[in-house]
């Protein structure tokens, strides 16, 4: 098992419209990625979409990839492509309970949630959100 040492959450910075299968095209066609961006993608209806196994690396952030977990949500931005937290309230739900059954495993119960943009040297809004507040919020 490869050692993990952060759940990174990030948006698409897409549409909410957009597909599962055109970010895949995107990824696998233009970027020439041989592996998926994230571990797991959230629908606007709350659907959870495996893209691959937790003990493979994706293509997340560089640099942070051989030791992270990567979750996005498809949206992030709105009409003008700016940066917003446009999670559904289904997604906010499916992004609380996929964090909570990976870290039901022991082996990832006490590691970090962080969102894309905090990671050093990242100047990305990814999330779009402040996974930190967010957190506190959810978590009290």
């Amino acid at each position: 098992m490869r050692q993990i040492n952060r759940i990174v959450l990030h948006c698409t910075a897409t549409p909410q419209t957009t597909t599962v299968q055109s970010i895949l095209n995107y990824w696998y066609k233009v970027k020439k990625w041989k592996s998926p961006g994230y571990h797991f993608l959230i629908k606007p209806d709350g659907e959870v979409v495996d893209l691959l196994p937790v003990d493979k690396v994706s293509n997340g952030s560089r640099g942070f990839n051989h030791d992270s977990i990567h979750i996005s949500y498809i949206g992030g931005v709105d009409d003008e492509n700016n940066p917003i937290d446009n999670r559904t309230h289904d997604q906010k739900q499916s992004m609380i309970a996929l964090i909570s059954n990976i870290r039901m495993n022991s082996y990832y119960s006490q590691i970090p949630i962080v969102g894309h943009r905090d990671l050093p040297d990242v100047t990305k809004a990814c999330p779009s959100f402040d996974v930190g507040d967010w957190l506190k919020s959810i978590c009290g």
